[in-house]
């Protein structure tokens, strides 16, 4: 960790907070344990700052059953599991309901929902709840979606909405679609902006980046694309990019996610313009789906540390976490103009149309050509990263667990 990144968070232990009574918070640990993309990453880095600087209060993750990728080993956080007949059958609804009498047995003072949900009927008993919202891209691009999944959807995230004590939304765009879609009251939604890994700020050596690619057969230059292979992600746009630039720069993107039919879409446009040597879809290859490290993002900081530029021109995000993860890896970074995305990168990133290709192309091409703006986004990255660190989310999510309590 940097000195920069410690003397921050000595500042903030070194302040002055109200002290609370100890509290028992339990959390729908699902995604925590089981979800690689922004859900997870997302519930596992605001747990793990919890409880580092909030160390008076004992965290029950519920989780519905094992995973073998993701642990917490923290003294004071607790795997639940169901345990009892149907429960250990009925694990889906023993998270959305049965849930509600283990968290009676172990007196838990704040449930949060983590990823959109709460229990059903959490508001009949004694127990406060947080629900955090992270978009509602279902009701934004519906066509995208199965329309049944568009319904439970809908179903659930509005019912947490109504009957949570509190609605997180983590970004102020997310928070105007929350009170556009649902009506939820604004003065019940608060904004509190996630964080990223703390590993992303740690500047590594040239040896263990250098080990990374080696381990992943890396080129020595390339392009990032992280994230689920979806239309809204526009990978689409970014692949059309690299072709408008195939005669002038040989750098190849390197792409980080899975996907289905859209991940074809792209494949098949790969294949049809001789781009296989240019685009690198690094999940596929056996080197990452066979390593844990790989699974569970613990090599992610030196790949991001290794390339030449983040590109993530999505179409609306409700925060969009790869960007962060770049900030704080002092990695240049082209995205969009639009939704949440400007919230993220603040003046330290590269904007562009996300519709227009030539504009990414245009990006890409800047970034390898102009060292002084590069030298210039890096800077300005590092220090808009450091309104998202770890303790200040920790902090503000605090902050409302208290009021809660008061």
């Amino acid at each position: 960790m940097t000195l920069s990144l410690i003397c921050l968070f000595d500042r903030f232990r070194a302040s002055s907070f109200v002290i609370f009574a100890r509290m028992n918070i339990g959390f729908d640990a699902k995604r925590a344990y089981h979800n690689q993309t922004g859900l997870g990453h997302y519930s596992r880095n605001l747990i793990h700052s919890l409880a580092e600087f909030d160390p008076q209060n004992e965290y029950y993750l519920f989780n519905p059953k094992r995973s073998g990728v993701f642990c917490f080993e923290e003294e004071n956080v607790h795997e639940v599991l169901p345990h009892t007949f149907p429960s250990t059958f009925f694990r889906s609804a023993w998270r959305s309901s049965w849930v509600k009498k283990d968290l009676k047995k172990l007196k838990i003072d704040i449930y949060h929902g983590l990823s959109h949900e709460i229990p059903i009927g959490i508001q009949d008993t004694r127990i406060k709840s947080v629900v955090t919202m992270h978009d509602l891209i279902h009701e934004r691009y519906p066509d995208q979606y199965n329309s049944i999944d568009v319904r439970i959807y809908r179903k659930k995230f509005r019912y947490a909405c109504q009957h949570a004590d509190r609605v997180i939304a983590i970004s102020e765009q997310t928070k105007k679609d929350v009170v556009a879609f649902y009506g939820t009251p604004s003065e019940k939604i608060v904004v509190s902006y996630q964080s990223c890994n703390p590993a992303f700020a740690r500047q590594l050596t040239e040896a263990q980046k250098k080990n990374i690619q080696l381990k992943y057969g890396l080129p020595e230059r390339f392009f990032l694309y992280v994230g689920s292979i979806i239309e809204r992600k526009n990978l689409m746009n970014i692949c059309k990019a690299v072709f408008i630039l195939r005669n002038e720069i040989k750098i190849p993107l390197v792409v980080i996610g899975g996907g289905t039919k859209y991940k074809q879409q792209v494949k098949d446009f790969v294949r049809q313009n001789n781009l296989e040597k240019r685009i690198i879809f690094l999940s596929e290859q056996i080197s990452a789906r066979t390593s844990k490290t790989f699974q569970n993002a613990e090599d992610f900081p030196a790949i991001y540390q290794s390339a030449v530029a983040m590109i993530y021109p999505s179409f609306f995000e409700g925060f969009g976490i790869p960007v962060l993860e770049a900030l704080w890896s002092k990695l240049p970074t082209i995205t969009s103009t639009v939704s949440s995305l400007p919230e993220v990168g603040g003046n330290a990133a590269y904007y562009v149309d996300p519709q227009r290709a030539e504009e990414i192309a245009a990006g890409m091409r800047k970034i390898c050509s102009d060292e002084d703006m590069v030298n210039d986004l890096r800077e300005k990255g590092w220090q808009q990263a450091q309104k998202f660190a770890p303790q200040i989310c920790a902090e503000r999510v605090m902050n409302i667990y208290n009021s809660l309590m008061a």
